[in-house]
C-alpha cells in the first residue's frame, strides 16, 4: 500500500510540475525554471513535456497532396546580342558575270545557333560534297558510291549534284602536292574549268595543304574562274597573306581563312586579310576534329568564336566552315570491329553525320562532306530546323505546359 501511495503522489507531482511549466512558457515564450527545497522520492521519475503545449502553438496541419499540376505559361527567355555575323555570297549567275544556276549566301546570324525562340537562321547551312582530282585511298563504304567516277572529277561532281543533290561542290586539288603527283598550277586550273563546265552549282576549290604550292595553284585557279565567285579553300598564316588577299579581290572570289583551334590566330589572320578584302569575302575554318577524336575541342572553339562575334568581336563575325568528312580519319568509322559496333556500311556515315550535327549546333554555316547517307541525314535535319520552318508555330512550346 505504501508503494502504491507514493506512486500516486509522484504522478500528481509530475502533473503539477508539467502544468506549471506549460503555463510559464506559454506566457513568457522562453523561461528558466529552478526548483528549490523539493525532494522527490521515487524509484523512477519520468518528466514528459509536449513542445506544442509549452510554446502554446497549434499543431501544423498535414498538407494534402496536390491533385493537379499548377498551370503556368512558359515564356522563352529574352536575350539581346549586339553583334551580327556577316553574310558571304558564293557563286555568280549569268546576270552577275558568271555561269552558275544559283548563288548561295551563308552567315547573317544575330543569335546563337538554332535559338529558335529568338530567330530562325536567315540562311540555312550548306552541305558541299567532296570531289578529288585524282583517285585517293578511301574506305569501301565510300568507294562503292563513286567507284566508276573517281578517276574523272567532272563526272564525280556531276554525280554528286544530279544524284545526291549537292548544294555545292568542294573540289580538292590533292594531286598538286609535291609529294604526290606535283601537278602544275596550269593543269590544276584546267581541272577546275572542267568541273565548272560539268555542274552549275557554286564550287569551292581546295589545295593540297602545301602552303607554297597552294599559293601558286590558287593564283592560276582564281584567274581561270574569274567571274564565278568561287570559294578558295584556304589561306593560312603560313602563306603570303597579302598576295592571297590581293588575287582574291582582283578576281572577285571569296576565301576560307584556316587556323588550328586558336581564336587569337583566327583574329590575326582575319586582320591581315582586312587590308585587302571586305569582311563579306571571308569565311572562317578553325579546324574540325571528328567524334571521339577531339570534337569537344573543335566545338568549343567554334562556339566561343560565334558567341564572341555576337557579343561584338568584329574580327570573328564571319560564317564558319567545317570539314565533317574528317570523321573518316577516325579508325572506328571504317575498320573491322566486334559486332556490337554495328556494320561498317552504316557506322562510317553515322560517324560523319554526327560530326556534322555536333558542329551544326556550334554555329557552322558550311559543311564539307563525302558520304551520301551522311549528307542526306545532315540535310534532312537542316531542312527540319530551317527550311521547313520559316515562321515559328504558335504552339511551339505547348509541350512544356502540357499536363502529364
Amino acid at each position: 500500500m505504501g508503494k502504491e501511495k507514493n506512486r500516486k503522489i509522484d504522478d500528481l507531482l509530475a502533473d503539477l510540475i508539467g502544468k506549471e511549466l506549460a503555463k510559464a512558457l506559454s506566457q513568457l515564450g522562453e523561461v528558466e525554471i529552478e526548483l528549490q527545497d523539493v525532494q522527490i522520492m521515487a524509484e523512477k521519475l519520468v518528466l514528459s513535456i509536449q513542445p506544442s503545449a509549452l510554446i502554446g502553438k497549434e499543431a501544423v496541419p498535414v498538407l494534402e497532396k496536390p491533385k493537379e499540376l499548377i498551370k503556368s505559361k512558359f515564356e522563352p527567355p529574352k536575350e539581346e546580342w549586339v553583334g551580327k555575323v556577316v553574310e558571304v555570297k558564293i557563286g555568280a549567275t549569268s546576270s552577275e558575270g558568271g555561269t552558275r544556276d544559283r548563288t548561295i549566301v551563308i552567315g547573317g546570324e544575330s543569335a546563337p545557333a538554332f535559338h529558335l525562340f529568338m530567330e530562325t537562321p536567315p540562311h540555312p547551312p550548306i552541305v558541299a560534297m567532296d570531289v578529288f582530282d585524282m583517285e585517293i585511298s578511301l574506305p569501301k563504304a565510300i568507294k562503292k558510291y563513286y567507284g566508276d567516277v573517281m578517276s574523272d572529277p567532272a563526272e564525280w561532281a556531276r554525280l554528286n549534284v544530279e544524284k545526291y543533290k549537292a548544294d555545292m561542290i568542294n573540289f580538292h586539288l590533292v594531286s598538286t602536292d609535291p609529294l604526290l603527283k606535283d601537278t602544275s598550277p596550269e593543269q590544276a586550273a584546267k581541272k577546275v574549268e572542267e568541273v565548272l563546265q560539268a555542274v552549275k552549282v557554286p564550287i569551292c576549290v581546295g589545295g593540297s595543304g602545301d602552303p607554297a604550292k597552294d599559293q601558286k595553284v590558287f593564283e592560276k585557279v582564281a584567274e581561270v574562274a574569274q567571274g564565278e565567285r568561287i570559294l578558295i579553300n584556304d589561306v593560312t598564316l603560313d602563306m603570303d597573306v597579302p598576295k592571297m588577299g590581293e588575287l582574291t579581290k582582283k578576281y572577285g572570289h571569296a576565301i576560307i581563312a584556316f587556323t588550328s583551334m586558336d581564336l587569337n590566330q583566327a583574329r590575326e589572320l582575319n586582320r591581315k586579310l582586312y587590308d585587302y578584302l571586305g569582311k563579306e569575302n571571308i569565311v572562317m575554318d578553325t579546324t574540325t576534329a571528328a567524334v571521339g577524336y577531339g570534337i569537344d575541342y573543335a566545338f568549343t572553339i567554334m562556339e566561343r568564336a560565334r558567341l564572341a562575334a555576337l557579343m561584338g568581336d568584329e574580327e570573328l563575325q564571319h560564317p564558319m566552315a567545317a570539314a565533317a568528312s574528317n570523321a573518316w580519319a577516325a579508325r572506328e568509322a571504317w575498320m573491322r570491329l566486334p559486332p556490337e559496333w554495328g556494320p561498317k556500311s552504316l557506322r562510317g556515315p553515322i560517324w560523319e553525320a554526327f560530326t556534322a550535327l555536333t558542329l551544326l549546333f556550334a554555329g557552322v554555316d558550311y559543311f564539307m562532306m563525302i558520304h551520301p547517307i551522311a549528307v542526306e541525314l545532315t540535310r534532312n535535319l537542316i531542312n527540319g530546323l530551317v527550311r521547313e520552318r520559316k515562321e515559328l508555330p504558335e504552339d511551339l512550346y505547348e509541350w512544356i505546359e502540357r499536363e502529364a
